[in-house]
Order: C-alpha cells, then sequence, then structure tokens
C-alpha cells in the first residue's frame, strides 16, 4: 500500500474538515498518481470531495462506522479487517491510503512507501498524518527540489518502509 498526503512542518493535514492548503502542484500529483487506482478513505475524508462523489477514474473504499453511509459507487467497509479483505486481490502499487487523521493512523503499518507533500510552513492544524520523520521505521529516500507556490515553499518526498510493517492477507489463487 502507499500512503499519499500532503502536510505542514507539524504534520497537520487538515483543519474542520478541510484541507490546510490546497497547492495546483499537489492536487495535479495526486490525481495523476492516483488514476486507475483504489484510494482507501475515511467518510469525512470522502465527504469533503468535490460535490462529495467518487473522483473519475479511481475505485474508492471508504471506511465507515455510520450504518446509515452508503453513497453510490463506493465501497464502504466497516473495518480494518473488511478493507484488508476486500483488496487482498490486488498489487500494493494499485492502493493508495488518503485520509483522514485515524485512516492514516490505522493503515500506516500496511504502507510501504509514503508519497508527502511537504509545505514549509506550520498551521493551525487540528488532523494530523503520523510523523515519518520520527519513526525509525521510515527512511526519507528522496526530496524534490524546493518548489513554490506563491509565496509558500513546499517539495515532493517519498518514503520508505525500512523495517517491520504488516502484511496484507492473500487470497490464494
Amino acid at each position: 500500500m502507499n500512503l499519499i498526503v500532503a502536510v505542514d512542518k507539524n504534520w497537520a493535514i487538515g483543519k474542520d474538515n478541510h484541507l490546510l492548503v490546497k497547492i495546483p502542484r499537489d492536487q495535479k500529483l495526486f490525481l495523476e498518481e492516483t488514476l486507475g487506482h483504489t484510494l482507501i478513505m475515511g467518510r469525512r475524508t470522502f465527504e469533503s470531495l468535490p460535490g462529495a462523489q467518487p473522483l473519475y477514474g479511481r475505485n474508492h473504499i471508504v471506511l465507515s462506522g455510520d450504518a446509515g453511509f452508503s453513497p453510490k459507487g463506493v465501497a464502504v467497509c466497516r473495518s480494518v479487517d473488511e478493507v484488508l479483505q476486500m483488496v487482498s486481490d490486488l498489487p500494493d502499487s494499485e492502493l493508495f491510503v488518503a485520509g483522514g487523521e485515524e485512516i492514516y493512523r490505522l493503515f500506516l503499518p500496511y504502507c510501504e512507501t509514503a508519497d508527502v507533500t511537504m509545505v514549509d510552513y506550520s498551521y493551525d492544524g487540528d488532523r494530523f498524518c503520523p510523523n515519518l520523520d520520527e519513526n525509525e521505521e521510515w527512511k526519507l529516500e528522496r526530496e524534490s527540489e524546493e518548489e513554490t507556490y506563491f509565496d509558500l515553499a513546499f517539495s515532493f518526498r517519498r518514503y520508505k518502509r525500512c523495517m517491520g510493517g504488516l502484511r496484507r492477507p492473500r487470497t490464494e489463487g
């Protein structure tokens, strides 16, 4: 599995169910990386998508404990185990964990890579992604040169799991 996220200097990802900042280059990268693949997200993240509708050209798996939540065109799972069973036949390269905070925390142990847009600013966030720089199981593999969007500096980072990690169950075939 792959984790994909944009964070500020404190690894904050959002405030009041909204992204902290929208950087067109980051949004373009997200769309390119995930096109044709499967997104795993929580209900609030799904509801924050434009029109609370699935993104074109992607499969969506939403983890939600809300029994009344059943949007059209989306697979809804009630547990991590149910998600893992649903994706057991898919290659890791095709699965993207896309938030929010609880989903990142729950699925990080199953991820092998993390694509992180690091924004060089500290926002007043109320939702966070686990800090991979402080996690000995993860190592920074590469970082792009710094770019700017107006006066906001950011870079793209790729982290790789270097130890540990949980394996997804595979279907015998």
